[in-house]
């Protein structure tokens, strides 16, 4: 008697740069989500689709939940409670090179009163930390579901750098997926739109390499993007004009560097990311704006898509 086919949806959740997104495309087997050594470079729920022969799961990648100090905080927030809300698993994240905080306890306390939600703790980036550290950690992601009353259906230690118990993993959340069909087409890897991927990952080529104070004032809107005419069909180029938006005319001059060379850099590896990804050759037009403090104006967050 074949199993019965399995089907369902996992968030990773956990404070920012907790390596939620390197994990979601480690057991994706592919680039879906960003990644950035930036805390809070995830902004929006990427979904990463693995494919087996008895089950599909969907991974959530989400925004980290943090103390919001701004109006795209707070819904960042919010987008990531309404997440686990509608799982079938959720999967908090605690780096091992980090000891276990506040932040952590208030991330617990808060998952503790959805209640009905499957919780598994995953210690990420053992590859950063020895034996003995990890194994301190597990006995505190242990006490602290002790503390907030949370009964840890496992605890996983993973590297998603080096593919350290990426698998078991996999395995763990897969078998907890409830009986179903599958949501999505066989070799579909996420649902993101190709626009949203593409303006992704220009901001992730932004924020390589800006100081601290930054990183939170990029966004990227793809104003165009399309096919070009007139080429021969076994030569396909895709045209993309994107616009990289900022706070302050002082960030515009960052992001363009001197005489355009950042810029020139930032849409160079941006392009080798989304041709890899799209697997069609780019052209990428790239220009950047200022939207004054539009992580605290509801009009410019709409505008951006937030």
């Amino acid at each position: 008697m074949t199993p019965e086919f399995r089907s369902g949806f996992a968030c990773f959740v956990g404070r920012p740069n907790a390596g939620k997104s390197t994990l979601t495309n480690a057991i994706v087997g592919q680039k879906v989500a960003i990644t950035s050594s930036r805390p809070q470079t995830t902004r929006t729920t990427v979904r990463g689709i693995v494919h087996r022969p008895d089950v599909q799961l969907i991974l959530v990648d989400t925004p980290g939940l943090h103390r919001p100090r701004t109006l795209l905080g707070e819904r960042l927030n919010d987008l990531v409670r309404t997440t686990w809300a509608e799982v079938d698993v959720v999967a908090v994240c605690f780096p091992c090179d980090q000891k276990i905080g506040p932040g952590d306890r208030y991330l617990v306390a808060e998952l503790a009163k959805v209640g009905r939600t499957t919780t598994l703790a995953v210690a990420t980036k053992t590859d950063l930390a020895d034996p003995q550290r990890v194994a301190e950690h597990l006995l505190d992601i242990a006490e602290l579901g002790r503390e907030t009353g949370t009964d840890w259906a496992e605890i996983v230690p993973v590297s998603a750098t080096s593919g350290d118990q990426v698998d078991l993993l996999t395995d763990l959340l897969a078998q907890r997926m409830p009986p179903g069909p599958a949501f999505y087409p066989d070799g579909e890897l996420t649902d993101a739109p190709e626009e949203s991927i593409v303006a992704e990952l220009v901001r992730e080529a932004a924020l390589e390499g800006v100081r601290d104070e930054l990183p939170h004032s990029i966004a990227v809107v793809v104003e165009e993007m399309g096919l070009r005419e007139d080429r021969p069909e076994d030569k396909p180029l895709l045209d993309i004009h994107a616009i990289v938006y900022v706070e302050r005319d002082s960030q515009k001059g960052i992001v363009i560097g001197r005489k355009g060379a950042r810029l020139k850099q930032v849409g160079a590896d941006a392009r080798r990311q989304i041709e890899a990804m799209l697997g069609t050759p780019a052209y990428l037009e790239l220009r950047v704006k200022v939207a004054k403090d539009w992580q605290r104006n509801p009009k410019q967050l709409r505008r951006l898509g937030f």
